[in-house]
């Protein structure tokens, strides 16, 4: 029984040690710069969307883990050659849709700058309805990238920029061109609690 209590108060104090140092809930939303990169697409950025919430967990003064949930958007643009090599009809623009899943690591350089850096897997929730009119499951379900950039802090909002960088090669189609996804994340967010 004192074991249980120990364990119980030992609880407590962390949790009540977490909150205190600015354990946060929020949510954030803004622009998805996005490409795939591969010969078979374009080489440019295409506008692009992400939104959902995020929670910042305090492991002492400078640093934190903040994991994510979101929504994001990646519209990218085929070559010229793009329909005639994998026989689609007259397929220009791609639309992927995700649920990301980000896990940074959190260092306060200061309490207005904060530079962050770790993994992001995202879950393909829809695709392009070209691709699937044309019978072909062209993408890969699942992409595991690597993320990095810097927040601005200031009182309850953030305002950040972040790269992310796909590892996963999400063709599904068997040919030797490798596609993968990198993003350009600029947003804002607020701490609702």
């Amino acid at each position: 029984m004192k074991t249980k209590l120990f364990s119980f108060a030992i609880l407590c104090f962390i949790s009540s040690s977490i909150f205190a140092q600015s354990f946060s809930v929020g949510i954030k939303g803004g622009a998805n710069l996005g490409k795939i990169t591969g010969q078979s697409f374009k080489d440019k950025f295409t506008l692009g969307y992400h939104a959902g919430a995020f929670a910042t967990i305090p492991l002492g003064k400078k640093w934190a883990i903040q994991p994510e949930a979101m929504l994001s958007q990646v519209n990218v643009d085929t070559a010229s050659d793009f329909s005639q090599v994998y026989q689609f009809n007259h397929v220009d623009k791609i639309n992927l849709q995700y649920l990301s899943i980000p896990i940074l690591l959190n260092y306060n350089i200061n309490k207005f700058l904060t530079l962050q850096a770790g993994h992001q897997f995202g879950i393909m929730l829809d695709k392009n309805k070209d691709l699937l009119q044309n019978g072909k499951d062209a993408f890969k379900t699942q992409n595991f990238a690597v993320a990095a950039g810097l927040q601005l802090n200031l009182l309850k909002f953030r305002v950040y920029g972040r790269f992310v960088g796909g590892l996963t090669d999400i063709s599904n189609i068997g040919s030797a061109d490798t596609w993968k996804t990198q993003s350009i994340q600029l947003g804002v967010g607020i701490a609702l609690f």
